[in-house]
């Protein structure tokens, strides 16, 4: 009775702290909305307030000199900043104010007014062209990232399903702001050898990875379905990806096929897998053997899988994360902690809320958990 009721102790305690880092989440999220919106009010009221300095000395003195054309200053701010709409509205004011100057200095039937107050009204004509022809160039590269996304998620795409009694879930993410693929990758097969997985770490994170990281997954869905064994595999993997890498580039891969009862394993300089059950563990290769592209000889490995055992699969955005101190990501214990949820996707949201939870901040380095349960419990084969 006494171990049960501390494990439904723990298990309280660890839903209250779960709870706590969604809030403190959501409240980071709250916050940076209203920073956002603060920023845009800022946005829209400067220009309208330049205009309005600039043409209040002139209506106050008359000593100080007309400064009419100084009044595109504010038409000029909305065009780099704001839309079509809010560039007109600037423009209008900056042509009242300047009517307003003419008007109180008696200038209005003047030459020298109707020149300076007529490049007023070229110069705003310009400026509300120049924001129609920002807002069209927004517009187009807003449908280019829109393809881009598409097409990235086309490479990468989440994958919460099961594949011939193994469930698999994915969560992914990149450091760089401008792509949703960074230099992590995944993927799965389901082939007539067995349901397979790859998890790999292309060296990098700039374009050129993102282009690996595709090379990669293109040539591990042509060659998962046809080669035996996940030796061979990494084998020709290395051989294909080879001619495409610099000098001084590698593919770190972890490769899992699923068999009735077990996983085997091939591990090519990647963090090794953990597996979670009755204990969790670290399942390190026998012998270290190099990356993709550094001429590996790959050796599989089998392990035995109980009801219930998760294997999770990783990159090192999850091991080489740091707190502010400079201290390491505990993995062994708080993933024990967080694959205690019943739900895989759970899990692994857990999981990425108490790595970010010990960053203290946005993640610099990609990340990619791939977290697989059989959903079966079967005997497994004899070793050959």
């Amino acid at each position: 009775m006494g171990t049960r009721e501390q494990g439904r102790q723990d298990r309280r305690e660890h839903q209250e702290h779960l709870g706590h880092l969604g809030h403190q989440e959501q409240r980071e999220q709250r916050n940076r909305q209203e920073r956002r919106e603060r920023q845009e009010r800022r946005i829209l009221l400067a220009p309208f307030v330049a205009c309005l300095l600039i043409a209040v000395p002139d209506l106050l003195f008359d000593q100080v000199p007309r400064l009419i054309t100084l009044l595109l200053i504010g038409p000029l701010l909305a065009c780099a900043r704001l839309g079509v709409r809010h560039t007109v509205l600037v423009c209008c004011w900056s042509a009242a104010l300047g009517l307003a100057i003419g008007l109180g200095n008696d200038a209005v039937p003047s030459t020298g007014f109707g020149v300076r107050f007529g490049g007023l009204l070229v110069g705003c004509v310009l400026t509300v062209y120049a924001a129609r022809q920002r807002d069209r160039l927004r517009d187009r590269l807003a449908r280019a990232r829109e393809v881009a996304r598409v097409t990235q998620t086309a490479i990468l795409r989440p994958i919460s399903r099961t594949f011939d009694g193994t469930l698999v879930c994915t969560r992914y993410h990149s450091a760089s702001h401008e792509s949703a693929v960074g230099g992590d990758l995944y993927d799965v097969a389901m082939t007539p050898y067995g349901l397979r997985v790859l998890v790999g770490d292309v060296r990098g994170h700039d374009v050129e990875a993102l282009r690996l990281s595709a090379g990669t997954l293109t040539a591990f869905r042509e060659l998962a379905y046809t080669t035996p064994d996940l030796t061979t595999l990494a084998v020709d993997l290395d051989a294909r990806i080879t001619p495409e890498l610099g000098p001084e580039d590698f593919v770190t891969a972890v490769l899992a096929e699923f068999a009735p009862g077990e996983v085997r394993l091939v591990n090519c300089g990647h963090p090794p897998p953990l597996r979670s059950g009755h204990r969790i563990e670290l399942l390190e290769p026998l012998v270290p053997t190099p990356p993709l592209g550094l001429g590996p000889d790959p050796i599989q490995y089998r392990v035995r899988l109980q009801p219930g055992d998760r294997l999770l699969l990783y990159t090192d955005g999850l091991t080489d994360a740091r707190d502010p101190q400079g201290a390491p990501f505990p993995l062994l214990g708080e993933a024990a902690l967080a694959l205690r949820e019943p739900l895989p996707d759970d899990a692994l949201r857990a999981l990425h809320a108490r790595l970010l939870a010990h960053t203290g901040t946005a993640l610099a380095d990609d990340l990619a958990l791939v977290l697989c349960q059989p959903t079966e419990a079967t005997v497994p084969a004899p070793v050959p």
